[in-house]
C-alpha cells in the first residue's frame, strides 16, 4: 500500500536531481510515495550540452525522456509536465498557472509540497516564478491535503535567520544522485559545472537542506527536524 505523498514542485527537468534526489530517494525506500511536477519540459537548455542542433520541440522531447530515466532511478512515482515555455514563465497568466499547480495537488493529495525558495536559490527567473506560483496554490484554500511547505534552502533564506529544518548527507546516497544526474545528460555540461565530473564525491555539495516555510498557518516556524513528514496530522 503507497504511504504518504509528497509533491515536488519545479521548473525543470534536472532540478530534482540537482537538488533533492536524495531527499525523494529516501521518502522513496521508507515507502512513501514523491511526486514531481515540472513547468517546462526544458526545451530551451541548449547551452548545457551537445543539443544545439536541436530544435526547442525536439529538446524538450528529449529532456522528458531523461526524466522519466532519473524518476526511475531516485523513485518518483509520478512526473507531469505543464509544457510552458522554458525561460519564460513570469510571461504566464497568473491565475491560469496556479489553477494547473492547484489541480496536480488535488489529484495526488499530497500532505507536504516542496519548491524553490522565493529567490529561486540562484535567481533565475523560472525558479523564482514557480516559487511564487507553488506558494499561491498553497495558500489558496483549495489544496486542504497540505499541510507543510519547504523551500530549497538558499544563502538568502538562511541570511535571512531562516535555517535549515531538514539537512541530508548524500554520500551514502551518491552513486544514486550521480546516476540520476547522469540521465540529464543533455544537460551534462551544467552538471559538471556544480558537481565535478560525477566520478568522486563533490565535499562541497554534501548536503541537501530544506527550510520548513509554513505549516498549517504559520510562516517559519524554526524547528530541527527528522523527517518532513515529522508533526503531520
Amino acid at each position: 500500500m503507497m504511504g504518504r505523498t509528497a509533491a515536488f514542485i519545479f521548473a525543470h527537468p534536472d532540478d530534482e536531481s540537482f537538488l533533492c534526489a536524495c531527499l525523494i530517494k529516501q521518502l522513496a525506500e521508507n515507502g512513501e510515495n514523491p511526486v514531481l511536477l515540472l513547468a517546462t519540459r526544458g526545451d530551451a537548455g541548449k547551452k548545457n550540452g551537445d543539443v544545439a542542433h536541436l530544435t526547442n520541440e525536439e529538446l524538450g522531447t528529449l529532456r522528458e525522456q531523461e526524466m522519466a530515466a532519473a524518476a526511475n532511478i531516485i523513485g518518483i512515482s509520478k512526473v507531469e509536465h505543464l509544457g510552458y515555455p522554458d525561460g519564460k514563465l513570469k510571461e504566464v497568466e497568473e491565475n491560469e498557472f496556479v489553477g494547473r499547480v492547484v489541480d496536480f495537488i488535488q489529484e495526488h493529495q499530497p500532505q507536504v509540497v516542496v519548491t524553490f525558495p522565493e529567490d529561486g536559490g540562484n535567481f533565475h527567473p523560472d525558479h523564482m516564478t514557480i516559487s511564487k506560483i507553488a506558494t499561491s496554490a498553497v495558500l489558496s484554500g483549495r489544496c486542504p491535503s497540505v499541510q507543510k511547505l519547504y523551500y530549497i534552502a538558499s544563502s538568502t533564506l538562511q541570511e535571512s535567520g531562516h535555517h535549515p529544518s531538514i539537512t541530508l548527507d548524500t554520500e551514502p546516497y551518491w552513486s544514486m544522485k550521480a546516476e540520476a544526474l547522469r540521465a540529464h545528460q543533455s544537460q551534462i555540461y551544467a552538471i559538471q559545472r556544480y558537481f565535478g565530473d560525477l566520478e568522486s564525491f563533490p565535499e562541497n555539495r554534501r548536503y541537501e537542506s530544506f527550510v520548513l516555510a509554513w505549516e498549517r498557518g504559520a510562516w517559519y516556524p524554526a524547528r530541527l527536524e527528522q523527517s518532513i513528514y515529522d508533526g503531520i496530522i
